[in-house]
């Protein structure tokens, strides 16, 4: 998982510009509500690549690798994370949260289940044995 705090690309007497992720195609885009206290994702993607981008709240990530160590970091307002291939990933809502999903990959729509793998086990479980 990579964490980046987004900041304000321009700013002038009309507002402001912030540029969330460059040079990369997205064919799916969500927005995701999160009640405080509940848990998303605990899942992986074969072909997906995931960028997160918390608008309002709080939550806490965590994301494995296959025989790498979990990682966990609280997330809000202007942090972005990505998530790439074979890596697990879910959050916890520690507030009311809202969250922009831009999804590289069969992530939206229609496709929302055709690359998602959910996990059998604890996300500090996950290994190779748990890849189908």
């Amino acid at each position: 998982m990579k964490v980046k705090k987004i900041t304000v690309t321009t700013n002038d007497n009309r507002g402001s510009i912030t540029d969330i992720i460059e040079r990369f195609n997205f064919n799916g885009a969500t927005i995701i509500e999160s009640k405080k206290g509940s848990i998303r994702g605990n899942h992986y993607h074969k072909r997906t690549v995931q960028f997160i981008y918390v608008l309002h709240g709080k939550m806490r990530s965590l994301s494995n690798k296959v025989n790498e160590h979990l990682v966990e970091v609280i997330v809000e307002p202007g942090d972005l994370i990505s998530h790439e291939a074979y890596e697990a990933h879910n959050f916890e809502a520690i507030t009311d949260t809202l969250f922009l999903v831009l999804s590289s990959g069969l992530r939206s729509g229609q496709d929302y289940e055709e690359d998602t793998f959910r996990l059998n086990v604890p996300i500090n479980e996950f290994s190779e044995n748990d890849i189908s």
